[in-house]
């Protein structure tokens, strides 16, 4: 780990405070955060407005970000991913996805993911830990350096789930929000379904958007997929996105992983229908990136994608299909950070647990 902290995840009044003790006006410090920020400098060096005796100081006690990069890949539709850690090889992902009519990226929460999903890659190398925000954000700014474009948009689907982190997930939305300069109906945050977590967030009222892996209707598929669901069923689940819906008036996004003669019948799209009726919603489906989890669980077709798509938008269901970018990187979260020969995750993943509070 860095021997010094990082500056990354403190808000503007926090880094004022630091060059004021330092003996400099209150005013470097608005500086130094515009520098972290605003313009995604990764060193003091890249500061010149700063004075070279605080830069000095600063060097000597304090890091602009903790990530340390591991590697850095990119994909032939130029989707870039970063495989990041903090100097204990600890790593996990985050991934710049550029489309002609904005930037993107998608970030992690925690290095692992303790929920199991039978699906999901992540999940097979077990848990370590949750991010700070300062980590969170990093990711961001990172990835920010890449590229000339002004990333506009930000989705907390990476590796782990943010609701089990949701303190400094909730800290890195506003760092975003009111340092970076992005707006919250920009940012994005997934959960598996997390019932009181769920609830939580809504009491802090951000205008965020909030997506649910859903990935069936039906209670025995969805605990085959989703040990989570054992918890919390699919009605109790529900039930907590509609109250999110009504506490901020933010349309929720169900995600919808496509496994073939799963969870992608006809009877499913009836179901999950009939589930969201009456709740402004969109289900966005997600043929089944394929990953070798043991379960034996196949990409469907074009022609089954196509069905179910057709059925849930006969009953007046807003759907889109998520544009699939970065195979050739395994841009699939997880993916890369299971190649990595360094330490992943500490936990044998034959002997994984299922963390729900």
């Amino acid at each position: 780990m860095a021997d010094r902290p990082s500056l990354i995840g403190r808000f503007t009044p926090e880094l004022e405070q630091i060059v004021v003790e330092l003996g400099h006006k209150p005013f470097r410090g608005r500086q130094l955060a515009k520098w972290i920020y605003e313009k995604a400098a990764k060193s003091f060096d890249e500061m010149p407005d700063l004075p070279k005796a605080l830069r000095d100081q600063l060097a000597e006690q304090y890091v602009v970000s903790p990530l340390y990069l591991s590697q850095h890949k990119t994909s032939s539709d130029q989707v870039e991913k970063l495989l990041v850690h903090n100097g204990d090889e600890q790593v996990y992902e985050c991934v710049l996805l550029p489309y002609k009519d904005r930037v993107s990226c998608c970030i992690s929460s925690q290095v692992g993911c303790p929920m199991g999903c039978t699906f999901c890659a992540t999940g097979m190398g077990g848990f370590d830990r949750n991010l700070t925000a300062g980590e969170i954000t990093a990711q961001y700014l990172w990835l920010q350096g890449l590229t000339p474009r002004r990333i506009s948009h930000v989705v907390f689907m990476g590796m782990g789930e943010p609701l089990l982190n949701l303190n400094e997930v909730v800290t890195a939305l506003k760092i975003l929000h009111e340092e970076v300069g992005l707006s919250y109906r920009h940012l994005t945050v997934s959960t598996v379904g997390l019932v009181p977590q769920i609830r939580e967030l809504a009491t802090h009222q951000l205008p965020i958007h909030l997506a649910l892996s859903l990935h069936s209707p039906h209670d025995d598929v969805r605990s085959r997929l989703m040990p989570v669901n054992n918890k919390w069923d699919v009605a109790e689940t529900w039930a907590a996105m509609k109250d999110y819906h009504k506490a901020t008036g933010r349309k929720v996004t169900i995600e919808y992983l496509l496994i073939n003669e799963l969870n992608d019948t006809a009877d499913q799209a009836q179901s999950l229908a009939k589930l969201i009726q009456g709740t402004p919603c969109v289900v966005n489906l997600i043929p089944f990136n394929w990953v070798d989890t043991g379960n034996g669980f196949q990409r469907p077709s074009r022609e089954r994608v196509r069905a179910f798509r057709a059925l849930l938008e006969s009953h007046g269901v807003n759907v889109t299909e998520r544009v699939e970018r970065g195979h050739d990187i395994a841009a699939a979260c997880g993916q890369l950070a299971g190649q990595h020969q360094g330490r992943f995750a500490r936990r044998n993943p034959s002997s994984q647990l299922t963390v729900i509070p």
